[in-house]
């Protein structure tokens, strides 16, 4: 690693420690030559991942938009924002793991949705009236008596 001071080409690691929940770790290191420490950051290079539109448009995936959704979902419910940042990490590795560069965005819907269900019922409910585009109320309670059915097999 070159110096950001002297630019000589070797450094020693002096420090190492686990930064952004154990996804990055960060380096301090002592240039060999000026002996000036300087910090530097490695992480894992993500494949980039495309999400596909339900109209075929394609853009960049954003975990904000799923983090944001759940927020939404959780409104007024005793939910913290660390078990929603938790809930939305995990749904994140789970579509990274399929290792696929491009993704529909329904795949991504249906996955919260089916993780929704354990993770807080009314808050699947409001995601699913939105993201289901509920017309009328018979579309909600089709969605409760499945939800009913589910809770009474367990």
């Amino acid at each position: 690693m070159k110096c950001p001071y002297c630019q000589y080409g070797d450094s020693r690691v002096v420090d190492s420690r686990s930064a952004d929940d154990g996804s990055t770790i960060r380096r301090r290191r002592e240039c060999g030559k000026c002996g000036r420490r300087f910090t530097t950051y490695e992480a894992v290079e993500k494949m980039p991942l495309m999400v596909v539109k339900r109209d075929g448009r394609r853009e960049p995936f954003d975990r904000n938009k799923i983090t944001n959704g759940i927020i939404r979902s959780c409104d007024k419910r005793d939910i913290s924002m660390e078990r929603i940042t938790e809930f939305a990490n995990s749904i994140e590795r789970d579509i990274r793991n399929t290792m696929a560069q491009e993704v529909e965005s329904n795949k991504i819907g249906e996955l919260l949705m089916e993780r929704l269900k354990d993770f807080d019922e009314v808050a699947y409910i409001r995601f699913a009236s939105v993201y289901r585009r509920f017309a009328d109320i018979s579309n909600f309670l089709e969605e409760l008596k499945g939800l009913q059915e589910r809770k009474q097999k367990k």
